[in-house]
């Protein structure tokens, strides 16, 4: 049966400025946000109070994403589930869909692009970025080998926030372009990575790198 009613959306991420640019774009494309949060506790709750057509997720938020996939997917299986975010690691990724979403979308992707992301989930498409579907290929292919945990050795130290930085300064980012991405200040970048090379007692941030590097390979 054709509907004209708007796809509705319940979307999480604990950074208020980037679900304004989210929701602007979404309501340009004829969705309607019904609710917003910014914890993992608070998305459940309010998807459970809206059962919205989708429901969009930050992973590096407070309670964890990831626990929040796997709970709405439990509580309400026919809603869409699709994360949002920063990390393009193997373990976000995987642990993701097998929480249950059907879509894991960069936050650098063009927000003009999301609505168009959404609907093909509701038809059935996987949204995830072409550079992350090698990956998911290479899992299948090998699925025998040993796979990392979430935050492996080393790397278990630090807190989702320090993971993040460090994650977007190995990919090749300056300080303002991760402080841009996460929206956070410069300082703030600069005193996540002071705590990481405090934590992993290493002089630099490429020694901080490197190490985190060796940690999950």
């Amino acid at each position: 049966m054709v509907t004209n009613e708007p796809i509705r959306v319940v979307m999480a991420d604990d950074h208020p400025q980037l679900r304004a640019r989210i929701r602007e774009a979404l309501e340009a494309g004829g969705f309607e946000v019904c609710a917003e949060a910014a914890t993992a506790p608070a998305a459940v709750r309010l998807a459970q109070e809206h059962v919205p057509d989708v429901v969009l997720l930050d992973i590096h938020m407070p309670g964890n994403g990831i626990r929040a996939a796997g709970e709405i997917s439990r509580l309400l299986p026919d809603v869409a589930i699709v994360m949002l975010t920063v990390s393009r690691q193997d373990a976000d990724l995987f642990d993701s869909l097998r929480a249950g979403a059907a879509g894991y979308l960069l936050k650098d992707t063009d927000p003009a692009r999301l609505p168009a992301a959404l609907r093909g989930v509701l038809s059935g498409e996987a949204a995830i970025p072409r550079t992350l579907v090698a990956r998911i290929l290479d899992e299948f292919r090998s699925p025998g080998r040993p796979r990392l945990g979430h935050k492996p050795k080393v790397a278990a130290r630090l807190t989702s926030r320090e993971w993040e930085v460090m994650e977007l300064l190995g990919d090749g980012l300056s300080t303002d372009e991760v402080s841009k991405r996460l929206f956070l200040s410069p300082t703030t970048i600069r005193v996540h990575v002071s705590s990481v090379l405090r934590k992993l007692r290493v002089k630099d941030r490429q020694a901080a790198i490197d190490l985190l590097r060796d940690d999950t390979t």
